[in-house]
Parts: C-alpha cells; sequence; structure tokens
C-alpha cells in the first residue's frame, strides 16, 4: 500500500514529485511508501519548444527538459520510480485507491493525477462522474477536466496540472502540482501547515 502514487509526466507531476520527494526527511514523510508513474508518452510537454519558462534557457526542447526532469527526480530515493504505463483506472474503495495500469494494480491512500487534459481521460475507470469541460481550452479545442475544489477532487484523491483545469502553461502546470504537494505535507502533519524550500 502506497502512502502516495503520482500519476503522470509533465511538469505537474514532476513538480509534485520534486517538492515531495526533496521533503522526504522531515519526520512526518520519513518512511512513508510513495511511488510515481512518470508515463510521459502523452506529454504535452514533450512537443514543446519552450521560450517563457522560469528558470530554462531560451528555446529548449520539451523533450530535452522531460528526460532531464526525469533523471533529477531519480535523486529522491523515497519516491519510488514505477514502471512507465498509461493508467486505465482509478477506484475509489474504502480508504484507498485501487489505480490499475496496462499491466499492473497499485493501491494508495493518496493519488494525485497529473494526466493532461486529453478527452481520454473520460475513458479512465472510476473517474467518470469527475469529468468536466476544460474551460481554459483554446476556442474550439475540446479538452476535459476533473471537477475539483482547491486541486482536491474527492478526499486522497487529487488533480495537477492540466488534468485540475489550470492554463496551458508550463510554469502554472508545475505550480499546482507543487501546492498538492503541500496540500499533502500539511495533511501528513496532522493539518498543521507547512512546506518545503531548497537550501
Amino acid at each position: 500500500m502506497y502512502d502516495l502514487l503520482i500519476v503522470g509526466g509533465g511538469p505537474a507531476a514532476m513538480s509534485c514529485g520534486m517538492v515531495i520527494g526533496s521533503a522526504s526527511e522531515k519526520p512526518y514523510i520519513k518512511g512513508k511508501k510513495m511511488g510515481m508513474i512518470a508515463y510521459t508518452k502523452t506529454s504535452d510537454l514533450k512537443a514543446a519548444v519552450l521560450n517563457n519558462l522560469y528558470g530554462v534557457a531560451l528555446g529548449v526542447k520539451g523533450k530535452e527538459l522531460v528526460e532531464k526532469e526525469l533523471e533529477h527526480l531519480k535523486s529522491f530515493s523515497a519516491l519510488e520510480q514505477l514502471e512507465q504505463e498509461a493508467i486505465t483506472a482509478v477506484v475509489a474503495k474504502d480508504d484507498y485507491y485501487e489505480v490499475k495500469t496496462q499491466n499492473n494494480t497499485y493501491e494508495a491512500k493518496n493519488v494525485v493525477l497529473a494526466i493532461g487534459h486529453s478527452e481520454k481521460i473520460a475513458n479512465i475507470e472510476g473517474l467518470e462522474s469527475y469529468i468536466v469541460a476544460h474551460e481554459k481550452s483554446l476556442p474550439g479545442v475540446k479538452k476535459s477536466a476533473l471537477k475539483n475544489t482547491d486541486l482536491v477532487v474527492r478526499e486522497g484523491l487529487y488533480a495537477a496540472g492540466l488534468t485540475s483545469g489550470c492554463a496551458s502553461q508550463a510554469v502554472i502546470a508545475a505550480g499546482t502540482g507543487a501546492d498538492v504537494a503541500v496540500q499533502l505535507m500539511t495533511k501528513w502533519n496532522d493539518g498543521v501547515f507547512d512546506h518545503h524550500h531548497d537550501k
């Protein structure tokens, strides 16, 4: 049973993983079982050429940035890197979620979904009742998001990045991933607000 499972391969999922991974020595996080399914095949970032992302040099290709950040995530040993597979189901159980991929099934108390805004998310079993139109898509483009309040879809289930309905800007998506990480840290710290800074 995972305490946290992060699903996604773009800036929101990676940002969430980096913030929570870098804080893993905090007493209320240490020893928690955390995993990440960094499925990058469908990440919009891979097709981008970045000219306006804070901290990233002008003209960096999104594909290169994704590969670099996947390596960065490996430095956080508390965040287990799982098989990079598309998810097919996120089913709520009594007090945990069953997350299915093409070849594996995982159980987690908390799940962060940062899986983009493709209409295909409506095909993921267990999410049907949370699907809404993505209101910050370009006119004429049909995209989907998960209905949420402050990134919380329901207890233990979070939406980040484009999945949360945010605008399609890498820096905005990354911010939602960091926000979810802070929410989880606060939850694990018995509701006392906490966050983690680089030193």
